[in-house]
């Protein structure tokens, strides 16, 4: 942990930006924006979505030019004119979606920009030479230069992408949600890179929707709503939670999770919420990665799995979709599911929502109404003509009902907020009906206040009989959401409960240690 008082006794602060505006076409995305950075500090940034962050970052990252405000960096008044620009004058971004080159090593990825060259001549040898030296301060050094990035794993990506970082003269690192694809043993070694940095006068920008990181990493704390700063230099560990939530919200969410369904009558034989099952699953097993799974969903109950990344959570998931060949049996509402292939899942009455949106659910230049109706285009196929009107008006509809904005079913998805575009997916199984939605990381990469909007929204459907199998990697959010949970440890169910019998702790030493206590 930073030593807060070596912090401040320096009264000039590496990063001041002051009154920063940026207008769009019909949106004032930033409205005289305030930000202090000291060296050193881990310096969190919160807010919901669409409040302005990632417009902040950008512009603190050269990508966007202000309309108005100053920056000052190092005392000096600057002009980040360009991306280049700022990473000269030491600034550097690790955004959420790696820009790494999948087909390119890993030294080619760190210097892509500035090649080491000799007469001319890109020099390999010293380039692999100079990656591993930053690998091994990053405390990777297992990680080979010559490696092709396509073939690391997510955590690996992103020390790459922090190598890059370190490879310029860097004073300031931009971390936009560092640790959504990570696991709980990676979030931690994150930590620990970043407390070497910050130990060497680098400065590090934070932002996260996980509010428990921010207590553990953090200084201190800027808060944007709606583009303007709600507050400035909060401290990140003694500053109640619920006052940051209101302070991003401008409204207290005591409650985030909607009311859970009446427990079910005693003696059921899995107390599967009273209702009929939808979906049972008996010794379900992928060589390998989980084995002997069984459990039952009923109409209208949401089932929660807790378990680490890699746990095979995820992939009890897909098997059940039918994106993994399985042993075992899945039958859903009475009638068995093939053994691998989506689209028999589909014409069933099954909808996934998977755990990386932009990349596996969504066409990104596709309108909302498109994205909506992907899933059954032949709803809307006459004599192979597309009925464009009743698509757009049953996609109005859902937009409607869900209560995604902007209400522009026409506007292309990209320029969603992730909480509306995860609705959207959402939307999408409701066109034809659904009797099992299974959710992956539903809520990855959405702020607190479309948190609440969306469990609202699921439980919402699982009230109308829709059953639901969840995943998540934050154990509150299966807790307060889930009626049941299983929890996963290694491939195996090692308990199961309803969710009003469990508490975090409890659940993580499960997950952690191994016994169910």
């Amino acid at each position: 942990m930073n030593d807060q008082r070596g912090l401040m006794s320096d009264d000039t602060p590496l990063l001041l930006m002051r009154g920063i505006v940026k207008q769009f076409p019909g949106v004032r995305a930033l409205d005289g924006v305030d930000l202090e950075v000291l060296p050193g500090e881990v310096h969190c940034l919160l807010g919901q979505n669409g409040a302005g962050k990632s417009t902040l970052i950008k512009v603190l990252a050269g990508a966007h030019q202000p309309d108005e405000g100053t920056i000052t960096l190092g005392g000096e008044a600057v002009r980040l004119s360009s991306p280049t620009a700022a990473i000269k004058l030491g600034i550097s971004t690790i955004y959420q979606e790696l820009d790494l080159v999948d087909g390119l090593s890993v030294a080619e990825n760190i210097f892509l920009g500035h090649e080491m060259a000799r007469l001319g001549f890109v020099s390999r040898g010293e380039a692999n030479r100079a990656a591993r030296g930053l690998l091994e301060r990053l405390g990777h050094g297992e990680i080979r230069p010559n490696t092709e990035v396509g073939r690391l794993s997510p955590a690996a990506k992103q020390v790459v992408s922090m190598a890059r970082a370190l490879s310029h003269d860097t004073r300031l690192i931009i971390m936009d949600e560092p640790s959504a694809a990570l696991a709980h043993d990676e979030v931690g070694n994150l930590f620990r890179i970043i407390r070497e940095l910050t130990a060497q006068q680098v400065a590090v920008v934070y932002i996260s929707h996980r509010l428990e990181e921010i207590r553990e990493i953090g200084d201190r704390v800027t808060v944007l709503k709606d583009g303007r700063t709600a507050a400035v230099g909060l401290p990140a560990k003694t500053t109640p939670t619920a006052q940051v939530v209101a302070l991003m919200t401008g409204r207290n969410v005591e409650y985030v999770f909607p009311p859970r369904r009446p427990a079910p009558a005693a003696g059921t034989e899995e107390s599967t919420g009273g209702g009929e099952p939808v979906l049972r699953v008996r010794d379900l097993t992928v060589p390998g990665v989980f084995a002997g799974v069984s459990f039952e969903v009923a109409a209208g109950e949401i089932v929660g799995l807790a378990g680490l990344v890699g746990s095979g959570r995820s992939e009890i998931i897909e098997a059940i979709y039918g994106a993994r060949r399985f042993s075992g049996s899945v039958v859903l509402e009475g009638r068995p599911v093939g053994r691998g292939g989506t689209s028999g899942a589909v014409r069933r009455g099954m909808g996934l929502a998977p755990e990386e949106r932009k990349a596996q659910a969504l066409l990104l230049d596709q309108s909302v109404t498109r994205n909506i109706s992907l899933a059954s285009l032949g709803r809307y196929s006459r004599w192979g003509w597309m009925d464009r009107r009743a698509e757009a008006a049953e996609a109005a509809e859902l937009v409607a009902a869900l209560d995604i904005r902007p209400a522009d079913p026409e506007r292309p998805i990209k320029t969603l907020s992730g909480g509306n575009q995860q609705k959207a997916v959402l939307a999408r199984w409701l066109v034809n009906g659904r009797r099992l939605l299974l959710l992956d990381e539903p809520t990855r990469g959405v702020d607190v206040g479309a948190r609440a909007e969306l469990y609202a929204v699921v439980r919402r459907l699982a009230d109308t009989g829709v059953g639901v199998l969840l995943v998540s990697s934050e154990v509150p959010e299966v807790l307060g959401l889930a009626d049941r949970v299983l929890v996963i440890r290694e491939g195996r169910v090692i308990h199961r409960a309803a969710a009003a019998e469990l508490d975090e702790h409890r659940v993580l030493d499960m997950i952690m240690e191994g016994s169910a206590l």
